[in-house]
């Protein structure tokens, strides 16, 4: 955008088109004008305008041709509309069709100069939107994911095929994958990518609070609801609703799952009125679902719903070609974090990467560049930074530590690496996932 925000009034009448232009540039703004509708659409389409004031009835096309000319091309830009008061409803219909306000005439020239800054915020907020938007799209999307490998240029080639479908799609793959990466590219390569994106773990969360995070809940229907709560598939309307770990879900839950996908509509906890919804689903896990079918803890009539298309990750030790991109990409991103500077790394440093099998996958790997940028003692990248272990960060000593500050120190960072999911941590720890759920509460823990 301009320095100098630059409003284009489209008026027929010179003496008007005059004193609206002063009142402009009383505002410090720089004016372009325009005599016609469509010398003012021209004049939209090709110079840089941050404002559209535009009269309702003009010589050749309307005010209201005007607006949607403009927005088609031009979306972001605020037009106001000007009319006569006999006139009004037609403005106020204006509003509906994307307008952003209207003025009646004979003009305020001081409320005039009150809606077009409000308008020129407008349209620098609305910019501003958009490019964060395209940057969110940019790093999102699939054509930013690393496929140097065989393996992940399928995966890209899968994404490219199911993107701008409403299909239900299945995410399988070891913890640590980048599950929720493809995930997001489904979402930003989409027809849905103006919609939000809505992530929920479904191991983060206890039976009851995962139904009201999924499904919202109306004011009292528990002790503490003391307002109506909107669940993620409401909170994911026009976009998509990313399910994680969907195979750690109670059966209360995976009920409740199959009957939006069926239905397409949300009981709220203590509802009674269902609620249309409309959201893509992508769900995830790092368990194989068919087992916990057969193991009678996965409802099969639900994983049928889910994997209308199943996409497969590959764990980072079957596409080892991906590693030196991912972990310049690590290094990069470390440094702009924490403010170090690596100039490269070293050719046996890669060889140490390359021997190791990455039980964490992904996200091991970037913890264990992240790690090495900052003890680094160079500015290359040296093996001896590079410290390898199960979770692929340096194990924290316990000498000087009691039995229970051990113990809580081993929880939280188990939970710390699996981004507070319950069951993983479990699975790591070897305990329940309800002995977890307590220990959090005991030594109260940030998750």
């Amino acid at each position: 955008m301009n320095r100098e925000p630059t409003i284009l009034v489209i008026e027929d009448d010179p003496d008007g088109r005059r004193s609206v232009e002063d009142a402009i540039r009383d505002c410090g703004y720089k004016v372009l004008t325009a005599a016609t509708g469509q010398s003012g659409i021209d004049l939209a389409l090709r110079e840089s305008i941050q404002v559209v004031l535009s009269d309702l009835v003009l010589p050749d096309v309307d005010g209201l041709k005007v607006l949607d000319a403009v927005r088609r091309q031009k979306p972001s830009i605020p037009i106001l509309i000007m009319t006569a008061y006999g006139s009004v409803d037609t403005a106020v219909s204006a509003l509906h069709h994307g307008g952003y306000d209207y003025l009646v005439k004979p003009l305020d020239l001081e409320d005039l100069q009150v809606k077009i800054r409000r308008a020129v915020e407008a349209s620098r907020l609305r910019s501003e939107v958009a490019r964060l938007s395209d940057e969110m799209r940019v790093r999102h999307s699939a054509r930013s994911m690393v496929a140097a490998s065989g393996r992940m240029q399928e995966i890209l080639k899968q994404i490219a095929s199911v993107a701008d479908t409403n299909a239900t799609v299945l995410i399988l793959g070891e913890s640590g994958t980048g599950k929720e990466l493809v995930a997001r590219a489904l979402h930003v390569d989409s027809r849905r990518a103006e919609g939000p994106f809505v992530a929920v773990n479904c191991g983060a969360f206890t039976e009851s609070l995962l139904e009201s995070e999924l499904f919202g809940h109306e004011k009292g229907a528990f002790t503490g609801a003391s307002e109506r709560h909107a669940g993620a598939f409401e909170r994911a309307e026009g976009g998509t609703l990313f399910l994680d770990e969907v195979g750690i879900a109670p059966k209360s839950v995976q009920a409740r799952l199959l009957r939006v996908l069926e239905h397409r509509e949300v009981l709220r906890v203590g509802g009674r009125a269902p609620v249309k919804v409309d959201c893509r689903i992508v769900a995830a896990s790092n368990r194989d679902l068919e087992e916990l079918v057969a193991a009678g803890e996965f409802r099969n009539d639900l994983l049928y719903r889910l994997q209308v298309v199943t996409i497969r990750i590959p764990a980072l030790r079957e596409r080892m070609e991906d590693i030196p991109e991912l972990a310049l990409r690590f290094v990069k991103a470390a440094c702009a974090d924490h403010g170090r500077q690596i100039d490269g790394i070293l050719p046996e440093t890669w060889s140490k990467l390359r021997g190791h099998t990455w039980p964490g996958n992904i996200r091991e790997l970037r913890n264990v560049i992240e790690s090495a940028v900052i003890l680094a003692g160079s500015r290359m990248l040296g093996p001896d930074a590079i410290q390898l272990g199960r979770s692929g960060v340096p194990s924290a000593t316990t000498a000087g530590m009691t039995l229970v500050e051990i113990e809580r120190t081993a929880i939280l960072s188990a939970l710390r690496r699996h981004n507070g999911n319950r069951q993983l941590t479990a699975d790591e720890l070897g305990v329940s996932t309800r002995t977890i759920q307590r220990k959090i509460q005991e030594y109260k823990l940030p998750f």
